[in-house]
């Protein structure tokens, strides 16, 4: 009988717009830093709804006439859990491995 591994620390992250989800991936943890995992929810929300200006906007200083804040990543509780964007928006789970 061939034993199957156990599934491997990893990342979910899922895409949104509205409650409706509309993408997917599972990334290893080793694979990938939290900061990078950051810079990657900021690249699929810009690239998944914002226009050029908006995106423009999200990398001024806040204190600018420009400052949106729409590619804001906020930590969510005590576990490794990140969510940017408004609508469309990404979240980004993490998963221990299985025992």
């Amino acid at each position: 009988m061939h034993r199957q591994k156990p599934p491997a620390a990893h990342w979910l992250i899922q895409g949104f717009d509205g409650l409706s989800k509309t993408h997917e991936w599972r990334i290893d943890a080793h694979n990938i830093s939290e900061k990078n995992l950051q810079l990657l929810l900021r690249a699929l929300v810009a690239k998944a709804g914002l226009t050029l200006d908006e995106i423009v906007g999200a990398h001024v200083n806040r204190r600018a006439r420009l400052s949106n804040g729409l590619l804001h990543v906020s930590r969510d509780g005590p576990r490794l859990r990140f969510t940017c964007g408004d609508n469309p928006y990404f979240v980004a789970d993490y998963r221990r491995a299985a025992p």
